[in-house]
């Protein structure tokens, strides 16, 4: 696969973290690949929580020319400099979100497995929308998100998908030539080494 062609890595941080561990971890991952956006995604509803992993978040990436987006914290966003938000609502808060956080705001909608929830993000505004999972992850109904869905959107959608959830190497290297964006946090972040974790992972792209 060329370099052209190479789906770009959007990274999402885990639910929870040590933010004196992950620091270190972080910027050794964004030293190491290239990685075109940061995500903020934590389990956690305290605000201060939230604040405190932001500006940690946003101080590594921005150093490194990363973009930040955080998990549909619209007033986080605005309160700690960040780039904008991924909607976990599918099409439901594009529109509300461009109007509070301007067109420069990179606005993410998360669209679980469903083509047309992604086309209405899209007619919505959104920058990119995300499908997933795309593996098993013993989690929800079972349902993922299959190859089809991907190849159809990359043949007939401009706006750019990103796949995500129970990646493994094979599903990389077969959803490779029909995805913009791989989304990979939690297949890396238990590993002793995630960096070289992400390595592996990615192997199949070349």
């Amino acid at each position: 696969m060329s370099a052209e062609d190479r789906p770009q890595i959007n990274l999402i941080t885990p639910p929870t973290f040590r933010t004196d561990l992950f620091a270190d971890q972080l910027a050794r991952v964004l030293d190491e690949h290239e990685i075109a956006c940061l995500r903020i995604s934590l389990a956690t509803k305290d605000s201060e929580s939230l604040g405190i992993a932001a500006d940690l978040c946003r101080e590594i990436a921005h150093q490194r020319d990363v973009a930040v987006v955080i998990d549909s914290h619209l007033l986080l966003a605005q309160r700690h400099g960040l780039d904008g938000v991924h909607l976990a609502d599918g099409a439901r808060s594009v529109r509300a979100a461009r109007k509070e956080l301007g067109p420069d705001a990179i606005i993410g909608a998360g669209c679980g497995v469903t083509r047309h929830e992604g086309l209405n993000a899209a007619e919505a505004g959104a920058d990119y929308v995300a499908f997933t999972p795309v593996g098993e992850t013993g989690l929800g109904d079972g349902t993922s998100a299959d190859f089809d869905l991907f190849e159809w959107w990359s043949e007939m959608i401009e706006v750019p998908v990103i796949a995500e959830g129970g990646l493994t190497a094979e599903l990389i290297g077969r959803f490779g030539p029909v995805t913009d964006f791989f989304g990979i946090g939690e297949e890396i972040w238990q590993a002793e080494n995630p960096s070289a974790a992400l390595k592996t992972l990615l192997a199949p792209l070349g």
